[in-house]
């Protein structure tokens, strides 16, 4: 079972003012220590973009790099999405990595509002995952659909509408698809083919509501612990898991349990949480 890391989970994220970021050093050696092997990269800026410097930055951590979030604007006619994504693709093929994990971006910073597209900002956001989905199989990389709470794919009937109207694969995201109104077991059980990449995150159904209903902002909601250690929520992470292995999924489990940090931690900080989640899904996976 290929476990991997993620540097959201330290809260480190690419949002202006989502909270305080811990060195690129102690997330890296935290991460490994951890027992993970493997990490995304984190968002852009957060490693070094010199590919040769990347390399020696994952190298030092004894870390592989298994992808990276990639959110573009894909319903633009005016924009192109390509020019957005030749950098960290760029980075990505440096080192070494397998997947790109694209979110269609809202083109504005954060994830708590998003609009509604007509039917022809829509035909333009399929044709474009589909080409960038080309242009990274040229690279010898697999692209991938991050359907992600306050981007362009949230609900159910955004995620249908892309199965239905595009070739790409999913990531299988647990916790932004039952915020989002997807039962993530349901999703996996009815298109193991589509899944080829996956974020673990448990949630708390409670705040995961309040979302929905526009009680909370998915900002307020992820400072107020929405994402829980796997295992201590209400996602079926054991039975997510046990779905995708016995339809042949083979690609990476990514642990991430969004976090926001108000500080240096004066504990041991988000590295706790990473571990129960590592030891749950160990646990399950024996």
């Amino acid at each position: 079972m290929k476990i991997a890391g993620a540097p959201i989970s330290w809260g480190v994220c690419e949002v202006p003012g989502w909270g305080y970021q811990l060195s690129p050093d102690r997330v890296l050696t935290e991460m490994r220590e951890s027992g993970l092997t493997a990490t995304e990269l984190g968002p852009e800026g957060f490693l070094p973009t010199d590919t040769d410097e990347l390399k020696s930055v994952l190298r030092a951590h004894e870390l592989a790099c298994v992808g990276g979030f990639v959110p573009v604007v894909l319903f633009d006619d005016d924009h192109d999405p390509a020019v957005d994504l030749a950098g960290p693709l760029e980075s990505l093929v440096a080192a070494g990595a397998g997947v790109v994990v694209l979110a269609a971006a809202t083109g504005s910073d954060g994830y708590d509002s998003r609009p509604v597209l007509d039917d022809t900002q829509w035909s333009t956001l399929l044709a474009n995952l589909d080409r960038l989905a080309t242009i990274v199989a040229d690279r010898g990389l697999l692209a991938v659909l991050h359907p992600h709470v306050g981007t362009m794919v949230e609900t159910r009937a955004d995620v249908d509408r892309v199965l239905a109207g595009s070739s790409i694969p999913l990531c299988l995201d647990t916790g932004h698809l039952l915020i989002g109104g997807t039962d993530p077991l349901e999703l996996a059980k009815a298109v193991p083919n589509r899944i080829k990449h996956t974020h673990l995150k448990d949630v708390d159904a409670a705040l995961a509501a309040k979302v929905q209903s526009g009680e909370l902002t998915y900002t307020d909601a992820v400072k107020a612990g929405m994402y829980t250690p796997l295992g201590s929520g209400d996602v079926d992470i054991a039975g997510i898991v046990s779905v995708l292995r016995d339809n042949g999924f083979d690609g990476w489990f990514v642990l991430e349990q969004d976090t926001i940090l108000n500080g240096e931690p004066a504990d041991e900080g988000p590295v706790r949480d990473v571990l129960a989640s590592v030891a749950f899904l160990q646990a399950v996976s024996a």
